[in-house]
């Protein structure tokens, strides 16, 4: 059992749920995420002005799954990612675990 964590830009939500299908990641937790690229615009959101927009949309996805379905996934999102029009690559992390119930 792995967690896997992904992380990408709102506006790619369909394609991550078309990639968790076609890996057959069925099981998953998203979570709305503002988005930073520098440490200057976290700063920059520090302002008396709660209105003004800090960082980018992004959603993160999680799940408790399989070594063999995130072998795919990976699969298809460094697919995905070599065809993307901008700096905004969908990003993926594993983390082993030891223990679970």
């Amino acid at each position: 059992m792995k967690l896997l964590i992904v992380t990408s830009v709102s506006e790619f939500q369909k394609d991550i749920l078309n990639i968790f299908k076609k890996a057959k990641i069925e099981a998953f937790s998203r979570t709305e995420i503002d988005g930073y690229k520098s440490s200057n615009s976290v700063i920059a959101t520090l302002s008396w002005f709660p209105g003004e927009k800090g960082g980018n949309e992004s959603l993160m996805f999680f799940s408790f799954t399989e070594k063999d379905k995130i072998d795919l996934l990976f699969e298809l999102v460094l697919e995905f990612n070599q065809n993307l029009e901008t700096n905004n690559p969908i990003r993926v992390i594993v983390v082993n675990i030891e223990n679970y119930i």
